[in-house]
């Protein structure tokens, strides 16, 4: 059973939080209010902020206190390589790992994912996605490289992809197959799929900026 401290459990919450876009960026991340909604004290959310700001999640200073960083599309073009050469690995190393008990666990997350997807929850979807990748990585047992994808994922635009008009379906889709890849112990057509899925979130996302780019009306003489 893996343990975390009430620290760490405060972090991965907020982190849900930012990727789902339930705390949108630039939210100011309030410490007494998180504790109240956690029903735990101060400290360990004091302590949790600190940790993700070390990571890219948050910035803070003394007038505005935490605040979720802004989008840098820049930063998020290199990160996409890096969560590539990073994720593939992760998931050949939980593809030869995994019990029957860790592949039902999965499932449920993934049929979690496709019922808020279809019933239009698109916040519910974005919470269970990053909990099903959470989990697949959990069971890598790389935590060094759990921890730098972390950072990686703090750059990336989760919560903008997402929103993306049936993205969520396809993504479900690409869920499914990686769980069959998992199911036969094919951690090479794992590595494969997790590759796919992450370059076609990327795809899309473009060519929605690609779209919006062009829908802007041009400025006349």
């Amino acid at each position: 059973m893996e343990y975390r401290t009430k620290e760490e459990q405060v972090a991965d919450y907020l982190r849900e939080g930012i990727l789902s876009g339930r705390l949108p960026r630039g939210t100011r991340l309030k410490q007494q209010e998180i504790a109240q909604q956690l029903k735990i004290s101060i400290t360990p959310v004091r302590e949790a902020l600190k940790l993700l700001e070390a990571e890219g999640y948050i910035s803070s200073d003394s007038y505005r206190g935490a605040t979720v960083v802004p989008f840098d599309i820049g930063t998020s073009t290199e990160a996409l390589k890096l969560r590539i050469m990073l994720e593939t690995q992760l998931v050949e190393s939980a593809a030869r790992n995994l019990t029957s008990a860790d592949i039902a666990e999965l499932q449920v997350l993934a049929d979690q994912f496709e019922k808020a997807a279809d019933s239009g929850d698109s916040t519910g979807a974005r919470g269970v996605n990053y909990r099903f990748h959470r989990r697949i990585y959990d069971f890598a047992d790389l935590p060094q490289t759990l921890h730098f994808v972390q950072v990686l994922w703090a750059r990336y635009p989760f919560d903008a992809i997402n929103r993306i008009g049936g993205r969520a379906s396809r993504a479900a889709e690409e869920h499914a197959e990686l769980l069959r890849n998992f199911i036969e112990g094919d951690a090479a057509g794992a590595m494969l799929t997790m590759r796919r899925h992450i370059e076609s979130g990327w795809a899309e996302f473009r060519e929605s900026l690609e779209s919006r780019a062009d829908a802007k009306p041009t400025d006349r003489a």
